[in-house]
């Protein structure tokens, strides 16, 4: 009995430190060229599926979300035999209002009186959120998309993942004019759109003592972006 309470707990141990190793993992990991990496193209063994469009409100065109079919075996046995069978999740994304979430690798538009389908970005990512920004619109006529994201394996464990660093990206309702608001190695905190001034406000951290994590010691930077002017402009400034 002796032997097997020793055999649990090493056993609960070795749990444990490999929990602890896995949520220590840094996000950053540095070499000599001091650069992510950047993923050339996707896996070509995922299988990649679309939902079904959905247009925001006001807009001209259809948004196609794109991720990889998630399969799951699940062994079944019966009593003449045992075989297994595929739980299949076609459901990719989750639309609130204005929003869509999940862990897209694009996103295709097509405007609403054309056949043409074009993609948002030809590089590996892994959106997160895409938002359309309809209040803006309302005001000023420019159909915006904000999203979150994560662009390059700043870990260099080889795949884009919720542990590399999350960036933040704009473009228009169409897909076009598709650009990174957010500064490389430095990890977006939140954003918030303040309606009244038309202004996209966010906040990022910087490891800047290059420990690989984000702590305490590092710098928070705090920058807005006019959203009622067609160039997206960043400015930064320091409420403390």
């Amino acid at each position: 009995m002796k032997k097997i309470h020793i055999t649990i707990i090493g056993i609960t141990i070795l749990l444990l430190t490999s929990c602890k190793e896995e949520v220590e993992r840094p996000k950053v990991t540095y070499d000599g060229t001091n650069r992510a990496k950047e993923l050339s193209k996707a896996d070509s063994t995922q299988i990649q599926i679309a939902d079904l469009p959905l247009q925001m409100e006001g807009t001209d065109y259809l948004l196609h979300p794109i991720a990889d079919l998630s399969i799951r075996e699940r062994g079944v046995k019966s009593r003449y035999g045992s075989s297994s069978v595929n739980d299949l999740s076609f459901t990719i994304s989750n639309y609130g209002e204005y929003e869509i979430t999940g862990f897209l690798q694009n996103i295709k538009f097509q405007k609403v009186d054309s056949d043409s389908i074009r993609k948002l970005t030809e590089r590996p990512v892994l959106i997160q959120t895409a938002t359309y920004l309809k209040s803006v619109a309302d005001k000023t006529n420019n159909q915006i998309m904000v999203y979150t994201m994560v662009d390059m394996d700043t870990n260099k464990d080889g795949k884009l993942d919720t542990s590399d660093i999350k960036a933040l990206y704009l473009s228009d309702i169409s897909g076009e004019r598709f650009t990174k608001m957010s500064s490389d190695f430095q990890e977006l905190i939140d954003w918030k759109l303040i309606g009244s001034k038309n202004r996209l406000y966010f906040r990022t951290v910087e490891d800047t003592n290059k420990n690989g994590e984000f702590d305490k010691n590092d710098v928070v930077n705090y920058y807005y972006i006019d959203l009622s002017n067609k160039e997206w402009k960043i400015i930064g400034y320091e409420p403390v």
